[in-house]
């Protein structure tokens, strides 16, 4: 008999809620996302990619904008790609790839997105290959395509307010937790890995993000992103939305 994930929807909830009460604005963002996306197809459905797309919380919202939109999710986690094979079954194309790798490409269908978007994951890869990997996502984008990252990009010219941001929004994260509000990252991993289909694939994962390594998160300034993207050969680059200490930047396409 095969195995199957129960109430996808479910899981998908409780992630988002996890998520949301790390980063309270994270609506916003995906909206603000989408808002550059709607604005480079001129409102037709898009051709999109979910880069590093996890549950395929872009993906789903996408959808949500856009019914028509053709998009696919790549990611390389195999507990959120579990959940995103789940929930999307039939409206999206999932691909397992590591960024890491500079092949990953070679396991999309086809090019030519009109957008590339991707959230609060790139600060895992090292900055080497962060650079190295605008100018690859540069190349699946067609001429007019938008490829936006929103993450954790502090401003630097408000050092002291970033870090009264980040602590006021540590605590009261904190008090969500103790109260029993909501789900932190650990628990929801715990409960993951309790689950008879998701557990397995929690100690695949293990394997392939060791502890230590996957601990070491990277987060320069929003403006160290906007040169690379030109220096990745992106015609215009800049923001397109803050919230605190986080921020989206775009790289446009032009030819």
């Amino acid at each position: 008999m095969t195995a199957y994930l129960e109430s996808p929807s479910t899981w998908q909830e409780s992630w988002d809620r996890q998520q949301q009460t790390f980063m309270p604005d994270r609506e916003e963002r995906f909206a603000a996302m989408l808002t550059a996306v709607d604005a480079v197809t001129g409102g037709r459905p898009p051709r999109l990619l979910d880069l590093a797309g996890g549950t395929g919380t872009i993906a789903l919202r996408t959808l949500a904008r856009f019914p028509a939109a053709e998009v696919t999710v790549l990611d390389q986690d195999p507990v959120l790609l579990a959940i995103a094979g789940a929930t999307l079954a039939g409206r999206a194309t999932i691909v397992d790839a590591d960024l890491g790798d500079p092949s990953w490409r070679a396991k999309l269908p086809g090019d030519g997105f009109d957008a590339v978007l991707t959230a609060t994951a790139l600060h895992w890869l090292p900055a080497e290959r962060v650079a190295a990997l605008y100018g690859e996502i540069r190349e699946v984008l067609r001429p007019g395509g938008v490829f936006v990252n929103a993450d954790h990009m502090p401003e630097e010219s408000l050092p002291t307010l970033s870090e009264r941001l980040r602590d006021r929004a540590r605590e009261l994260r904190d008090a969500r937790y103790a109260t029993g509000a909501s789900t932190s990252w650990g628990d929801w991993w715990q409960r993951a890995a309790a689950d008879p289909f998701l557990g397995p694939k929690v100690v695949e994962r293990e394997r392939i993000y060791p502890s230590a390594e996957h601990n070491q998160e990277w987060t320069p300034p929003a403006v160290w992103h906007v040169d690379a993207l030109r220096a990745a050969g992106f015609a215009e680059a800049g923001v397109v939305w803050r919230g605190g200490t986080d921020a989206a930047v775009a790289g446009l396409r032009l030819d």
